[in-house]
């Protein structure tokens, strides 16, 4: 295992483990990206997936947030993208400036399973990621821990069979309705390749994880139970165990984000996550109640209030840490989903000065 530097602030893991803390820590989805002026300078002409697989450039981005807002974030989320575990299996994407990601051979039958690499070498084929993980940890010197992630199997399904994303998901519909066997074949593939993907992350310095089921929300009730949850239990309940193989002596928590799931939320507080990422179609305190300590709650701004003046911004601060208790117990402040590209950095520091200021009281 590398050494690296000792942790200097640590709030983020104490609240992850449920820990009484002095104010509740804070990070932003995609807080390192487009929004910043600094990102498109280091980013220059490079293709995406060229500056992700670029250890150097990677790790820089990965710390921008953290120095721009020098002592407002606690935690930095390693510069990367859900979908390179489709890469790993042997899929090319794409991304497509303004347009997002792009499959240049889908699957769309199940016949086309066969296109997938068979036995996915994820430290070979994501040697790239875990570099700039340990030159990321390194270079952050302990100002805050390093978080990595990974796509939930069911979100990365649906961008393996629609090719990018969707508004009427008919192709991953098919699927689950026309070939349930061959969709959790394709889930159980994912699932494994996942899960050693977060564990060979924290080998290289993550020091909690995050799961992406972005497209949570596409799924009814039932259908969530059984083409998301169970490969969601998977990976929480294999990754601890294989952590230990890999000689990982202490706890990493984790938590998982399934966007648009607020059906789901009792069974997500009981999935094997210490964390729970909430989106902003939840009620703070009614996600309090149903919870009851389980679990540390995640969320739940919407990124989009970042449009509205600074006293509309604090007015909902207010309302969101109010609604979560007071943030000093169980809880974790974030927006609801990720930054826009067109947000103004002033305004989402004028979020954390006040995010500061009220948890503290």
């Amino acid at each position: 295992m590398t050494e690296f530097p000792p942790l200097k602030n640590d709030l983020i893991l104490r609240a992850a483990r449920g820990e009484k803390v002095e104010r509740p820590p804070m990070w932003i989805m995609r807080q390192a990206g487009r929004y910043l002026p600094e990102y498109h300078e280091v980013k220059g002409g490079r293709d995406f997936f060229e500056t992700c697989r670029d250890a150097e450039i990677a790790s820089e981005i990965t710390i921008q947030p953290i120095d721009h807002f020098d002592g407002l974030i606690d935690a930095a989320i390693i510069f990367s993208d859900i979908l390179v575990i489709p890469q790993a299996m042997g899929m090319d994407v794409q991304m497509i400036d303004k347009v997002g990601p792009r499959f240049t051979d889908p699957l769309r039958v199940p016949e086309d399973l066969e296109k997938l690499s068979k036995d996915v070498n994820v430290l070979k084929e994501l040697d790239w990621a875990f570099k700039s993980i340990t030159l990321t940890r390194k270079k952050l010197e302990g100002r805050v821990p390093l978080l990595g992630f990974c796509g939930a199997p069911w979100t990365l399904m649906v961008y393996m069979i629609e090719g990018g994303g969707s508004k009427m998901f008919r192709f991953a519909k098919e699927w689950l309705f026309k070939y349930p066997k061959q969709s959790h074949e394709l889930l159980q593939r994912i699932t494994d390749v996942a899960m050693e993907f977060l564990a060979q992350q924290v080998v290289a310095g993550a020091q909690m994880l995050q799961v992406f089921e972005s497209w949570g929300g596409e799924l009814g009730p039932d259908d969530f139970k059984e083409f998301s949850l169970p490969y969601l239990r998977q990976i929480s309940s294999k990754l601890p165990p294989r952590l230990k193989e890999l000689g990982v002596k202490e706890d990493i928590p984790m938590t998982v984000f399934a966007k648009g799931s607020w059906y789901a939320l009792e069974d997500l507080c009981e999935s094997g996550y210490q964390c729970v990422s909430l989106d902003w179609s939840y009620d703070p305190a009614a996600a309090v109640e149903l919870s009851n300590g389980r679990v540390t709650l995640q969320g739940n701004l919407d990124p989009g209030v970042m449009y509205g003046s600074e006293e509309t911004i604090t007015k909902k601060v207010e309302a969101m840490i109010k609604g979560f208790g007071g943030g000093k117990e169980h809880y974790i402040i974030n927006f609801g989903h990720g930054t826009h590209p067109f947000m103004d950095p002033e305004k989402i520091r004028h979020f954390l000065k006040e995010c500061h200021r009220i948890g503290a009281q």
